[in-house]
């Protein structure tokens, strides 16, 4: 019998999937395959009250020779000793043990866990740990079904039967995550319905069944050729997946037909894993056969799509992840924030939600705690239509107290009747959730922070590269990357620097290259180019004003202030310096200070070509010798554009000077020189003027079309840039219109409800109308006098009969009945009431009215329909004649 004596301390445990300890350079996420484990299946049993008879129906209904080994966990009193060993061993013919510190696990047996400790399973062993003291909510079903899926990945088999509250559920979908198996027992023979069910809504179980049908599944599964244990291959059944490319092929192109998801450049250990166990479930041995029934069957083809997405999450999972956040990251999103910000947080493969509003509840603590009027608003996105449909309702079951503090669960969460957890409305409507394909669809941009966490490991190294520059691209200068823990930026070291090693929380760095985004456009626009030239630099956290003109000052009179004009990117005119009469003038019709429909005709190939060289090498540019034509007469003119930038900001503008110093005497034009060089003429047309000038207009043509190309090619990339723009802002819109179409709906089904409800309350009043007519035509057609007071004796009805005795007039109804004088001969008919409503019994007395005729007088009390005494009922009874009779008598 193990005690809390020899409980082994235990490590950190962390149910997460293990992961090779190194990757490929060029691998961002190891592969995700789990520990190699036992070469058998452990099938982990969890119950709680109810259980003890459904676990003895399972186990008497499971034959001895299943090769795999089962581990039952029950909760039981931790203040007395169990005898459930003792009971179970009844129940089968396996070897039944009490789990001991550190025993090892062999097939065929079952193991029992003693009272007031924990078990889980580490290093193909059993191990004892002591129950958490401080815990809210036990679960002792979730920690071992945890480590089960960890240790044994896709040879973990978990059973949830009969039991109270959740316990189990997240086990399940830890298990179901690793490629395990999952049952639950079915409502018709649970006697406490609340585990299966709280496991079964929450989508991972894979069949619901009675114990004795579950014991027959289970023998199934141990015959299947993925499963059975063999000693001449202990593979895990990705390994043992026939390797048909061919096979393989045809299921990733039915995916990708039904879903428009394409799975082939998926992690391929991770998707064999989950096919096989589709496999196993459907009892189809051969992956061809599989193939088939794809074809055929649209459910199971459902059900694969949903099965390759793995849809497992948590409230805060990782607690020191968000204790970083909270003290590294928020802060300084905060900070950058000026006047009435705005947060934007995006949460890639955001699964149900639960990270999306835990990162919610985290930046609206911090926003608080800063007194900062600043809006939040973060996007989850994911594959799974089901999921994001879920993480809308905002709805999760009361496991969750094991993760969320009970100050959060007061304060962001609501108490449905059924016992699970909403979100508040307040968070909801800060969480906008949409269905997205982080490798196709455009994401959404602005951001602050990008949460994707444990998504990249199940993604092949060719979309974990694509997906780097598409973070970089959509966070705001400075904005952060979180991924998880077994995940790096791999290659991407350009595009994000290292904030946290430990936590993997990265910067967005300023770059001035451009990412190469490609979508799946979803209705392009046609834009017609307007930019002459476009230049790429790295986004700037801040844009401060330019002070041009005192730098331009300074170059002018270093150059004895020749005539020149300063222009922005788009070649506009900003500024005239000195006499530019002889360069410049407008062009007849519309205004216009674009300097190249201002230039002379023959100065635009040459002032073309030196603007492009400037801006391309981002230094100053000259062309000597430029000829153009004044007043019909020849001239020359030395063209040089200058740069100028004010740091920070990356914005060039462009001074452009006009300079008629003439060039280096005796020396010959620099046009001329390669021209004379390429000819093999005499020495006359050598030094013609007219070739010489000729063949420096031909190399100036050359020039300008080589820089119209390269221009042209810019305003393409612009283009391309723009519209990547407009897919993201397309993109986020479209999530808000699902938002509000599922707002609408939600109104649409209130109103609906609200309608019914206004339905039955008038049905009702015309009900209660009908009683009361009913009522008031009874009493006024009885010829006894009868009245109705309450517990303080306010008149409730009276009959007209009973209105002449007591003085009454129809308008007193609400009055004590002791404010009226009746015409009886009583005097302690109030006594008599009150004795009559506190003791519920009948009075019954003669009394006399002031004629002196006779009447029975009864007192009973006024029972409601929930037999409860509210007041009494007052009859009165004419008697006088029989008193009169008797009276002649006597």
């Amino acid at each position: 019998m193990a005690t809390s004596q020899n409980a082994t301390a235990v490590k950190t445990f962390n149910p997460a999937r293990k992961t090779a300890a190194a990757a490929p350079a060029d691998d961002l996420a190891p592969d995700p395959a789990p520990n190699e484990g036992l070469p058998f299946p452990v099938v982990g049993v969890g119950a709680s009250a109810g259980g003890f008879e459904a676990v003895m129906n399972l186990l008497k209904h499971l034959p001895v020779d299943t090769g795999m080994a089962f581990v039952v966990v029950l909760h039981l009193d931790p203040r007395h000793k169990s005898k459930l060993t003792e009971l179970v061993a009844r129940a089968t013919a396996m070897p039944v043990h009490e789990i001991k510190d550190d025993m090892p696990v062999e097939p065929n047996r079952v193991y029992i866990l003693p009272a007031n400790l924990d078990v889980i399973i580490a290093q193909k062993k059993l191990k004892l740990v002591r129950r958490p003291e401080s815990e809210r909510l036990h679960m002792p079903i979730d920690h071992f079904f945890q480590s089960l899926a960890a240790e044994q990945g896709s040879r973990a088999i978990g059973v949830v039967l009969s039991g109270t509250g959740s316990d189990g559920t997240v086990g399940l979908l830890a298990i179901k995550a690793e490629a395990g198996i999952t049952f639950a027992e079915d409502e018709a023979s649970a006697k406490y319905f609340d585990m299966p069910r709280s496991a079964i809504d929450a989508g991972c179980v894979d069949a619901v069944m009675p114990p004795g049908a579950l014991a027959e599944e289970l023998a199934r599964i141990a015959r299947h050729p993925f499963v059975r244990p063999s000693r001449a291959r202990a593979k895990m059944p990705e390994q043992e997946f026939p390797e048909s490319i061919d096979a393989l092929g045809k299921i990733f192109f039915l995916l990708k037909q039904s879903s428009g998801v394409d799975f082939s450049l998926y992690k391929h250990t991770t998707l064999k894993r989950r096919i096989s166990r589709r496999m196993v479930l459907q009892r189809i041995e051969r992956v061809d056969d599989y193939v088939t029934m794809l074809r055929s069957n649209p459910e199971e083809l459902r059900s694969l799509f949903h099965d390759l997405l793995i849809n497992v999450t948590g409230f805060f999972r990782d607690h020191s992840v968000y204790a970083t956040l909270k003290k590294k990251v928020v802060p300084r999103i905060i900070k950058s924030k000026s006047g009435q910000g705005e947060i934007r947080v995006w949460v890639p493969g955001c699964a149900t939600g639960e990270e999306v509003y835990s990162l919610a509840i985290c930046l609206m603590e911090e926003v608080t705690r800063a007194k900062r009027n600043v809006k939040l608003q973060i996007f989850g996105t994911d594959l799974s239509e089901v999921a994001i449909t879920k993480a809308r309702t905002g709805i999760f079951s009361t496991s969750i107290a094991k993760d969320v503090s009970p100050e959060r669960l007061r304060r962001f969460f609501s108490r449905l009747s059924g016992g699970s957890y909403q979100i508040s409305r307040m968070i909801r409507d800060m969480c906008t959730f949409a269905r997205q394909n982080i490798c196709e669809d455009p994401p959404f941009s602005r951001l602050d922070l990008i949460s994707c966490r444990n998504v990249l490991i199940y993604l092949g190294p060719e979309l974990q590269r694509k997906c780097m520059p598409i973070f970089h691209y959509a966070l705001n200068p400075g904005g952060y990357l979180l991924l998880g823990t077994s995940e790096t930026i791999g290659t991407a070291a350009d595009l994000f620097t290292l904030v946290d090693k430990k936590h993997k929380m990265y910067c967005r760095k300023a770059t001035t290259l451009t990412p190469n985004l490609e979508f799946t456009p979803k209705g392009a626009a046609s834009i017609k180019p307007e930019l002459i030239w476009r230049e790429t630099p790295a986004r700037s956290e801040s844009e401060p004003g330019l002070n041009i003109q005192k730098q331009a000052d300074r170059i002018l009179l270093a150059q004895y202030s020749p005539a020149g004009v300063i222009v922005d990117r788009h070649l506009r005119v900003h500024e005239f310096r000195g006499n530019t009469g002889r360069y410049l003038e407008h062009a007849p019709g519309s205004a216009s200070l674009n300097l190249l429909q201002m230039v002379r005709p023959s100065l635009i190939a040459d002032l073309r070509t030196t603007i492009h060289k400037a801006c391309k090498n981002r230094a100053s540019a000259r062309k000597d010798g430029a000829v153009f034509r004044f007043n019909g007469t020849p001239q020359e003119v030395n063209l040089q554009v200058i740069p100028l930038t004010v740091p920070p900001s990356s914005e060039i503008w462009l001074l452009i000077l006009f300079d008629e110093s003439n060039p280096s005497a005796g020396t010959e034009p620099k046009e001329a020189r390669p021209a004379a060089r390429r000819t093999g003429r005499t020495g006359a047309v050598r030094h013609d003027p007219g070739v010489v000038r000729l063949r420096a207009e031909l190399d100036a043509t050359k020039e300008s079309l080589q820089a119209i190309i390269e221009e042209q090619e810019a305003t393409n990339e612009e283009l391309k840039s723009a519209n990547e723009e407009i897919e993201s802002s397309n993109e986020e819109l479209q999530s808000t219109n699902e938002e509000l179409e599922t707002a609408k709906e939600e109104l649409q089904s209130t109103n609906e409800e609200l309608t019914t409800l206004n339905e039955e309350l008038s049905n009702r009043n015309l009900e209660m109308a009908q009683i009361n007519n009913d009522l008031t035509n009874l009493l006024s057609s009885i010829n006894i006098p009868i009245a109705m007071v309450d517990n303080t004796l306010a008149v409730r009805r009276a009959t007209p009969m009973a209105e002449k005795l007591f003085n009454l007039l129809p308008s007193d109804i609400g009055r004590r009945l002791s404010d009226f004088r009746a015409n009886l001969s009583i005097d302690n008919l109030d006594n008599l009431i009150r004795e009559v409503i506190d003791t519920l019994t009948t009075r019954e007395s003669k009394v006399q009215d002031n004629q002196g005729r006779w009447y029975s007088l009864r007192i009973r009390p006024y029972r409601t329909g929930e037999n409860k005494i509210d007041g009494a009922v007052i009859t009165l009874v004419d008697i006088d004649e029989e008193q009169r009779r008797i009276a002649r008598l006597e």
